[in-house]
């Protein structure tokens, strides 16, 4: 019989998914099927409602998403020396930092929606460069930094706009990158769900506008994630 993981690693392939969805996810959930306490935890743990009409399942164990663990540590670090380097630097530097600054404190005292809006218009500015063109890899999560220092692709949009809002005064817990499948071009993305009170509203390099997520139809959530946990999502 095949194995879980191996039918997983099928299913990612068939559906022609990028990198990022299919091996994290495989490595959460062999995890899970080897640990017993973990497969404990996940039988005692009961799917919610979720956005996109799906199931979520919350997980603490954050320890399979190394490159999202990876991408925090590194803004961490970047953050404390955020004053630092020359201006004409490809690395983050003084004045990225400062124009990121001036931008948010130019949102500052708008509402919570026009704040969304606002940032998810700045950085869709930014110019869309695939991992393997920016960085040699098939995949790599940029922290906000490497981001407005280099650009990026979809997850790193998703991360900016997170570390931007956050910086704004929103509550992490209220927001998620979201690994989705784009029901019509049959490929992996990602996106920033933000939640203003109950409803889910969608960050999207690929939308213009910000809009509820009630109002977008072809995507199928993966998994979600924040600083402190992610969720499992089925439909």
């Amino acid at each position: 019989m095949e194995s879980y993981t191996a039918s997983m690693e099928r299913f990612f392939e068939r559906w022609n998914w990028r990198a990022v969805i299919g091996v994290t996810l495989v490595a959460a959930f062999a995890l899970a099927a080897t640990d017993p306490a973990i497969a404990a935890k996940k039988k005692r743990a009961l799917a919610t409602p979720s956005f996109f009409n799906s199931q979520e399942t919350k997980s603490a164990n954050l320890k399979p998403f190394k490159k999202w663990n990876a991408a925090m540590d590194r803004y961490a670090k970047e953050n404390s020396a955020q004053e630092k380097g020359a201006c004409d630097a490809k690395k983050f530097n003084k004045c990225h930092y400062e124009e990121w600054t001036k931008f948010l404190d130019s949102v500052k005292g708008k509402d919570k929606l026009a704040q969304l809006k606002a940032v998810n218009k700045k950085m869709n500015k930014a110019k869309y460069i695939v991992d393997q063109t920016n960085w040699g890899k098939k995949d790599y999560w940029a922290t906000p930094g490497e981001f407005m220092a280099r650009f990026g692709d979809c997850e790193d949009y998703a991360i900016t706009k997170f570390m931007s809002l956050k910086r704004l005064g929103f509550d992490a817990d209220t927001m998620r990158v979201v690994a989705v499948k784009d029901m019509n071009l049959r490929i992996g993305h990602a996106i920033l769900v933000v939640f203003l009170g109950d409803k889910p509203y969608i960050l999207d390099n690929q939308v213009k506008i910000v809009v509820e997520a009630r109002k977008i139809r072809h995507y199928q959530p993966v998994f979600s994630i924040n600083e402190t946990a992610w969720w499992r999502h089925r439909v």
